[in-house]
């Protein structure tokens, strides 16, 4: 699932193509929308929340989307179009004078009045990389629980928005804790602090053209660009104990796919029948 500095790229790139354009041909492929039609609208803007993309138009309407798993939005310049083979993945079309931005696979698409916002973002809590960036109250959310898994915690929306799986994993490397660790346990402030720097630098390449995308050591290379996510089965790169992973439970948000370094990470470990062998277990780099 898309962490929330990648969706973050994402708005960059609609806000980019679409804002103070206005859409010639809509199309929005969905049952519950498929005779809506923003033709003759004016792209607002496209604000990321968490991993939810809003694109609100003069008309007082928003697109939410959400990429889950699958979705991914893509923008074509004047002229242009998506490959044919492509078409069936197509779920929204923004036709403007200039760009066009196809949705594709997109798992949510709904169109909702804009003052009604908060019907399908309100749950979430602090946003990372959002204006309102409240720390305080992220610690405050993370501790109402204190005997939940720290990972769990943190993949938790409603505790703070954006962080996903990979950012959880990293974060519990660099704090030294197990992924189980009761949420009780962490000294949450600076944790939190790190959580927010860390999505902060991740984008901050957007700006400067420099690789820092979801880079966690400090090294852009792929391989050693993160700490244990992706690496089971490889040696630690900070202490050469081999990096385990523990298989995903499949719908069930509280047991995504975890990598650990047993020796940096002291603390409760899963279930020795949960954690997979090696090196089939790689997984992406």
């Amino acid at each position: 699932m898309p962490e929330g500095d990648s969706v973050w790229r994402v708005a960059r790139r609609l806000e980019a193509g679409l804002s103070g354009r206005t859409v010639l041909r809509s199309d929005l492929r969905v049952p519950r929308s498929a005779t809506a039609d923003l033709s003759g609208q004016t792209v607002l803007t496209t604000v990321p929340r968490g991993k939810h993309l809003l694109t609100r138009f003069s008309g007082g309407l928003t697109l939410h989307t959400h990429l889950r798993m699958t979705g991914s939005w893509t923008v074509v310049g004047a002229g242009k179009r998506l490959p044919r083979h492509l078409d069936d993945t197509v779920r929204v079309v923004l036709a403007t004078a200039g760009p066009t931005a196809y949705a594709l696979d997109m798992p949510v698409v709904e169109l909702l009045r804009t003052d009604r916002e908060d019907d399908v973002v309100g749950h979430l809590g602090p946003d990372l990389l959002g204006p309102g960036w409240d720390p305080a109250e992220a610690v405050r959310r993370l501790s109402r629980d204190p005997a939940r898994p720290l990972a769990a915690a943190l993949l938790d929306q409603r505790n703070l928005a954006g962080i996903g799986n990979l950012w959880a994993n990293e974060l519990c490397f660099l704090r030294g804790r197990s992924p189980w660790t009761p949420v009780g346990e962490v000294d949450l402030p600076p944790l939190v602090d790190l959580a927010h720097r860390l999505l902060r630098f991740s984008v901050s390449g957007a700006v400067t053209g420099q690789n820092t995308s979801q880079v966690t050591t400090g090294d852009p290379r792929k391989g050693r660009n993160h700490w244990v996510s992706g690496r089971a089965g490889r040696p630690c790169l900070r202490c050469g104990t081999t990096v385990r992973v523990v298989e995903e439970v499949p719908d069930d948000p509280e047991r995504r796919r975890t990598w650990w370094c047993p020796r940096c990470q002291p603390g409760p470990q899963p279930p020795a029948d949960r954690v997979e062998s090696t090196p089939a277990a790689l997984g992406p780099g």
